[in-house]
């Protein structure tokens, strides 16, 4: 199984972090998003990867290249046509040989080992609150019937989770295909659950799987819920003299903390320096500084600086704010 991993988007919606780094290398419990989603992919055995890329592809590619040992393809999506489009374009690199297909701003928490060798084609769902707020997956069984994007009157609480175990490659492309030609689009995109629908049709069977965790990392409030949830399910006990720490915390390498109160749900990146100050429930880039400073649901970014009492920011990479 070879493994294709859409990372194109701008990620408009976390700026002014994306200005300078591209979402799926934000950070969040002490490791890139796209980090937490290839360590999932490793322990799986796959080491055939494609990863479509887009907005600072390059800076994508190289961290790929530099921390995993994987055979790495990648393909550029110019222009946004959606998420079918962006798994259209992967088509060369997989052939007919089945393939997993995970979001690039998702990270997902199951028993993903199960998924893949239960063989056959499977979609990852979860049942959520608002299923008009995602693609609905609608079932006879455990049998997925129909794929609906955005519903307004959804027959299902399942929604698809954005994972999906294919092994009908050639099925899936051919169906892509299909749309693409015949210029189908729902909601100005060329949508995959449009191609799945196609699948379906023409006899393929697809099945649903449950997963336990799905964590959005597409807006400063998913990102930092994200954060809060993964540190709670891993994240070693962090001591540190002379300053209260409130577990769950992530503390990275040479990061200096003097007289604080660090917790709960905090990730540090490398080289940070904290002092005087409180800080609970955010995320600091690497080299940030904050002193004399009181956060709470925070992002700070790579290099930049804050000094003084505050309560809530979101404060790009290498900015200055001093109120002392």
């Amino acid at each position: 199984m070879k493994a294709v991993i859409p990372v194109a988007g701008e990620g408009t919606r976390l700026r002014p972090h994306t200005h300078t780094i591209p979402k799926p290398l934000l950070r969040v419990a002490g490791k890139p998003i796209l980090g937490h989603i290839l360590d999932d992919v490793v322990a799986l055995g796959i080491k055939e990867v494609v990863l479509v890329v887009g907005y600072r592809g390059e800076n994508i590619v190289d961290y790929v290249r530099a921390n995993y040992d994987i055979d790495l393809s990648f393909v550029e999506q110019s222009e946004r046509l959606g998420l079918g489009h962006a798994i259209y374009l992967s088509r060369e690199f997989i052939g007919e040989e089945p393939v997993l297909i995970l979001l690039g701003d998702t990270i997902f928490k199951g028993d993903l080992k199960k998924m893949v060798a239960s063989g056959g084609n499977s979609i990852g769902v979860k049942r959520v609150a608002d299923p008009r707020r995602f693609g609905i997956a609608e079932l006879q069984d455990s049998r997925i019937v129909s794929l609906v994007e955005k519903p307004e009157k959804p027959k299902s609480d399942l929604a698809v989770a954005g994972i999906y175990a294919i092994t009908e490659s050639a099925a899936l492309y051919g169906a892509l295909d299909s749309i693409i030609k015949s210029g189908k689009r729902t909601k100005g995109e060329f949508q995959l659950t449009d191609a799945l629908n196609l699948m379906i049709e023409d006899g393929s069977v697809l099945k649903s799987f449950e997963v336990e965790g799905w964590y959005d990392c597409g807006k400063p409030e998913a990102l930092l819920e994200t954060n809060k949830a993964l540190l709670e399910l891993a994240s070693p006990e962090v001591k540190i003299p002379g300053s209260i720490i409130i577990d769950p915390v992530y503390i990275g390498e040479n990061v200096t903390v003097e007289s604080s109160v660090i917790g709960p749900f905090v990730s540090v990146a490398k080289n940070s320096t904290i002092k005087r100050s409180i800080i609970r429930n955010s995320i600091l880039g690497e080299s940030a500084v904050v002193e004399d400073g009181l956060l709470d649901s925070s992002l700070i970014g790579d290099n930049a600086a804050v000094k003084g009492m505050f309560k809530r920011l979101n404060v790009g990479d290498s900015s200055e704010i001093d109120f002392t």
